[in-house]
């Protein structure tokens, strides 16, 4: 690789982040091709205009269609792709969530009896850390200029870093380098600094925890056969193990158990996430909620996503013009449905939220007859948002201020599969 090349490289995984995914972006090929078939339908009779070249704008529309995403993903997680699924969602319970979490991942049978677990935390699953030499802050770097290369094996494959060292550079400046190429590569290694007394050190922290069968390290640091100039795992001291990663241990009805991570699955009915030691030795009971209060639970989740993607459109309201269109259109949804929501405690607030009263939403399940019918409104109201954050996200395009050039021939437009909008590729920014 040449010094061009390297330059290149160095700047790619010092600026690119991925972005998380969940198991909604994932898709049918028949999905997909909905998805492409709509773009090239909507691009059909959509007038020509400027590309936007302004970064800020650019910014503004990517941030609305992951908003979007996430918005789907709020509802798809409640069960609003079925059918009555917004109702039946249960949900778990913790007596004591300092140690652990808990989440239902059953299935919705009626009648299926779910039992409780008692569980007992005795030590959490800890990720292995290497510590490196603590350094001078602002003293010249003992490294001699030229590129450096090392190595990280995690996870049954080797990666491969490599960085130049400049004339006139400090530890420090070398130190952060190292921080931004490691944390950017989302190879499962967490780059941070610690300091003391002028003095700092690079810290590798794993985002998996334990160790597997067979394995005594989750991560190995080694430049003993690099491509480039070894002697940067040495000087900054990168191969020095700090702590060593360890499973959880902890007993589910009293029966002992171990796992190398602090998430994971009860019989397949719960998701339990660790977070602290059982006090005493006092167990945790997990289980799950009765009917209201997962309703409950489910309709506070889905007013967060509504609330949380008007609140990041009205952010744009000083700087984006049309962002105000999207905030009305998403304010009108909830308008059309307000006289029927309020009775459930959901009432709609000026600047376009909604605020939710807990007793009149417990008071008003616990009451009903008809759960489907009484909070068939809702149901109504999470399927517009769900069309209207499909909308946004396939052509964000649609809240910003652009630059017609013409329109074309209404009715008279060929699909041209290799013209969709300039702009859908926004679709797919970071997922490939």
């Amino acid at each position: 690789m040449g010094a061009v090349m390297n330059t290149v490289y160095n700047n790619y995984l010092t600026t690119y982040t991925p972005k998380p995914l969940t198991r909604f972006d994932s898709h049918k090929k028949s999905e997909l091709r909905n998805v492409y078939n709509s773009i090239v339908k909507l691009n059909k009779e959509e007038p020509w205009y400027l590309p936007t070249t302004s970064k800020d704008t650019q910014h503004y529309a990517i941030e609305l269609k992951e908003n979007a995403r996430g918005l789907h993903n709020t509802i798809a997680q409640l069960g609003g792709l079925e059918k009555d699924g917004l109702f039946r969602k249960k949900s778990a319970y913790s007596t004591d969530e300092g140690v652990a979490v808990a989440s239902y991942v059953g299935g919705d049978d009626v009648g299926q009896e779910i039992p409780d677990f008692q569980l007992e935390v005795h030590s959490l699953a800890a990720p292995q850390e290497n510590l490196g030499l603590f350094l001078p802050n602002n003293v010249k770097t003992s490294l001699t200029p030229d590129t450096y290369s090392f190595d990280i094996g995690i996870n049954d494959m080797n990666y491969e870093f490599q960085f130049s060292v400049g004339e006139a550079e400090t530890n420090r400046d070398v130190q952060d380098r190292l921080v931004r190429l490691i944390n950017n590569s989302d190879i499962g290694i967490r780059a941070t600094l610690a300091e003391s007394e002028g003095r700092t050190s690079l810290r590798l922290t794993s985002e998996s925890t334990g160790l597997t069968s067979g394995k005594s390290q989750i991560f190995t640091v080694s430049d003993d056969h690099t491509s480039k100039t070894a002697g940067a795992v040495e000087y900054l001291g990168l191969d020095y193990i700090s702590r060593e990663p360890a499973n959880a241990q902890f007993s589910v009805n009293g029966a002992e158990s171990t796992s190398p991570s602090n998430h994971f699955t009860l019989d397949k009915l719960f998701e339990v996430h660790l977070t602290g030691l059982s006090p005493d030795e006092q167990p945790v009971q997990i289980g799950l909620k009765t009917d209201v209060e997962s309703l409950t639970d489910n309709v506070f989740h889905l007013v967060g996503g509504y609330n949380d993607f008007v609140k990041a459109a009205s952010s744009y309201l000083e700087t984006q013009s049309k962002s105000r269109q999207l905030v009305r259109e998403l304010s009108g949804i909830a308008s059309v449905y307000s006289s029927s929501l309020e009775p459930m405690g959901l009432n709609l607030k000026e600047d376009g939220t909604l605020n939710v009263d807990k007793d009149t939403l417990r008071q008003t399940a616990s009451q009903s007859p008809d759960i489907n019918e009484t909070f068939g409104s809702l149901k109504n109201f999470s399927d517009m948002l769900l069309r209207k954050s499909n909308q946004v996200s396939l052509n964000p395009m649609d809240y910003v201020e652009k630059v017609m050039v013409a329109y074309k021939n209404p009715g008279h437009n060929f699909i041209n599969p290799y013209v969709t909008s300039a702009y859908t590729g926004m679709m797919f920014d970071v997922y490939f």
